[in-house]
């Protein structure tokens, strides 16, 4: 069976199969915020869908992050680390990419066991 959390037209927050959830990409609402910023507030949401379906960081089995520019990365990774449950974090790919509105930064995408 088939769980979606937040459906829409378009898309779902977040589709649970199996045991493990799928999340969006998940971005800042306030695209003005700097990377660490708009960092803080994607973990934020992440945080919260996790919550919704009984599950957290620490059970995230894999995060893909789309920087508008990678010069952000390191100060995306200081957000990062500084949320990250150490021996417990998950497979990571960061890349940069052309994101669907100028003003967002980061995008992060999770895949995470219920």
């Amino acid at each position: 069976m088939i769980h979606r959390i937040d459906a829409g037209p378009r898309m779902s927050e977040a589709t649970i199969h199996n045991g493990i959830v799928y999340l969006a990409g998940q971005v800042a609402e306030d695209g003005g915020a700097d990377i660490e910023g708009q960092t803080r507030q994607v973990l934020a949401a992440i945080d919260a869908l996790l919550a919704q379906v009984e599950s957290d960081k620490t059970r995230i089995l894999r995060a893909q992050i789309f920087l508008a520019d990678i010069a952000d990365f390191p100060g995306m990774n200081r957000v990062w680390d500084a949320w990250v449950v150490p021996g417990k974090a998950p497979a990571r790919a960061t890349v940069e990419a052309k994101l669907a509105r100028p003003d967002w930064k980061v995008e992060i995408v999770v895949t995470a066991a219920i």
